[in-house]
Order: structure tokens, then C-alpha cells, then sequence
């Protein structure tokens, strides 16, 4: 048996069927889209069965995209939930058939308190359809699946327009970067807007000596620092080198190498520094990647050191 060949095929037949919903949208998108920036609340998503897994997803994506949104099940919701919905709330709701019992058991309900209700379903003809304010159609020709029964086509259709509705709405409040890294301080784009240079620099037991110091003892100092790199600096603590332990093999290599010469003298000169530890740490490493160097120092405006950036702290901070 060919299971690529039937991978493709599912494939084909799915996108073939969002391809027919796109070329056949109507004013139906806009109307939702101007219906829920209207309302005052929230908008509950409601469906049962797969049309609830994917309207529980669909909330998830709206709340985390400026959309005040959460997902109610229409049994729970017959069995106290429905103090859930307020007055000033909408109402998403998922059926395919357009007659799920316990999804129909609740519109009266609904319509009592005149919350405006979006429906997708495959029929306007539905019961479903025939309660709601703005009807968004998920009908396609063929599942996916080889008896043409189990949902596939349609559940990636009311994905896939449950999104379009939450890009459009994303579009209309003008939601940007910032916005949603508020929304997910923890993931990887909040750490990249708002995790700053100071939050994860090394500031305590830094490897320092002085112009003075000699090579063996720097070399002892790298070691305990455990950053591979030793700052230099003056008698005003104001750097003037950094010592990685690269400079210190190429060092060996010189026929006039001695232990007893002073670290500064085998030291890179001009070493890169940042002297705002406000900056973001995404900001940061950009700057390590450009320079092809693994540590910046951190400073003050007066060239004092302050603190040390290791593109490891970077990695382990998950800044990417």
C-alpha cells in the first residue's frame, strides 16, 4: 500500500476544499468581524464533539490575539455555565451539521438575552443557521477520509476560516509584536521583547585583573570565573582588554611566550562592550552574532565594568 500516495491525496483534497472557501467568501467575514469589534464583553466560543476541540482552540487563539474570548460546552453551559454569558458578550458557535442537540438546546437561551450569535455550519437552512446573526458557511464537497464520513475536509475548513476570522480581527485593532508578547511573557517572542540585558548579565565574582597582572595569574582567574575570559582594567576599574582563552593559545604558539609576561600584553585589544544594560538581551546577541565573539562587557557610561553578557546566558535564557 502507497501511504504517500494517500498522504498526498488527503492533502490535495483539503486544500482544494480551502481554495473553493476562498474563492467563494462573502460579505459574511466582514459582518463577523464588525459584529464582534462591536460587542462590549467577550465572545464564547461553543461546539461539541471535534467542532468543540476546534472552537476551544479558536478561543485560545483570540485571547491570546486581542480578542477577549473563551470556550463553553453547550451541555456544561445548559448546567450552570450560561451565568457565564453576559448581556454584552457574543457567541461563536461550531456545528457542522447545524443540528448538534446540545448545541440547539442552548440558542433559545441565547436569543433570550438578544446576545448576537455567529454560527458556521455546512447549511443557512440549519436550525443552527436560522438563529444566527451572522452566518459563516463551512460546507465542502469531500472528506478527506475514504468513506467520505469521518470529519477531516471540514474540521481543517472551520479551522481554517475560525483563523481568517481571528487575522482579520488582529488586522482591524491593529495588533503588532509587542501586543502579543504581553500575552505570552513566557514564550519565546516575549523573551526576545522584553527580557533586557540586565536580567540575565553576570554581575557578581566577575574574572578581573589588572593591567599588571601576569599571564599565569590571569590564566588561574579565567578559571574560576568560568567564562572563558578575563577583563582588564585600569586602577579606576575601567576596562581595557579581555583575555579569552583563545588569546591564551595563541599565546603558547609565540617562541617568546612566557607565563611570566603580563596578560594585557597577549589581551585583545578594543574589546566589544555595551554600556546600556536596559538594552534587550535580543538586541544583544544580534551584536555577538555580528562580531563573532561569545562575551560582551557590560559597562557604564565611564567605561567601568558592570557586568558580563556570555552567549551562553543568551542560549539559557531561551533569546534566540
Amino acid at each position: 500500500m502507497d501511504f504517500k500516495k494517500i498522504a498526498r491525496e488527503v492533502l490535495e483534497i483539503e486544500a482544494n476544499e480551502l481554495l473553493r472557501s476562498a474563492n467563494n467568501l462573502n460579505d459574511e467575514i466582514e459582518k463577523a468581524v464588525k459584529l464582534i469589534l462591536n460587542i462590549k464583553g467577550k465572545l464564547i466560543v461553543t461546539g461539541v464533539g471535534k467542532s468543540g476541540l476546534i472552537g476551544a482552540k479558536l478561543a485560545a487563539t483570540y485571547a491570546s490575539t486581542g480578542t477577549s474570548s473563551f470556550f463553553i460546552h453547550p451541555t456544561e453551559a445548559m448546567h450552570g455555565d450560561l451565568g457565564m454569558i453576559d448581556k454584552d458578550d457574543g457567541v461563536l458557535a461550531i456545528s457542522y451539521s447545524g443540528e448538534s442537540e446540545e448545541l440547539i438546546k442552548l440558542l433559545p437561551h441565547i436569543k433570550r438575552f438578544n446576545i448576537p450569535l455567529i454560527a458556521m455550519a455546512r447549511d443557512k437552512k440549519t436550525t443552527l443557521g436560522k438563529y444566527a446573526d451572522v452566518f459563516i458557511s463551512i460546507n465542502i464537497t469531500k472528506e478527506a477520509c475514504p468513506l467520505n464520513i469521518a470529519p477531516t475536509s471540514s474540521t481543517t475548513l472551520t479551522l481554517a476560516l475560525g483563523d481568517a476570522l481571528g487575522v482579520c480581527l488582529m488586522r482591524a485593532k491593529n495588533f503588532q509584536k509587542e501586543d502579543f508578547a504581553s500575552f505570552h511573557p513566557g514564550g519565546s517572542l516575549g523573551k526576545q521583547l522584553f527580557i533586557k540585558v540586565k536580567d540575565i548579565m553576570k554581575n557578581d565574582n566577575l574574572p578581573i585583573c589588572t593591567e599588571d597582572t601576569l599571564i599565569k595569574d590571569a590564566i588561574v582567574i579565567m578559571s574560576e570565573g568560568k567564562l572563558g575570559n578575563v577583563f582588564i582594567v585600569d586602577k579606576e576599574n575601567k576596562l581595557k582588554s579581555i583575555l579569552s582563552d583563545g588569546d591564551v593559545r595563541r599565546a603558547l604558539l609565540d617562541e617568546d611566550f612566557s607565563i611570566n609576561k603580563k596578560a594585557i600584553d597577549y589581551a585583545s585589544k578594543n574589546p566589544k562592550t555595551l554600556d546600556d544594560k536596559n538594552i534587550l538581551a535580543s538586541v544583544a546577541l544580534k551584536l555577538i552574532e555580528e562580531n563573532k565573539i561569545q562575551i560582551l562587557a557590560i559597562t557604564d557610561k565611564t567605561g567601568k565594568i558592570e557586568g558580563a553578557l556570555h552567549i551562553h546566558h543568551l542560549i539559557e535564557a531561551g533569546i534566540k
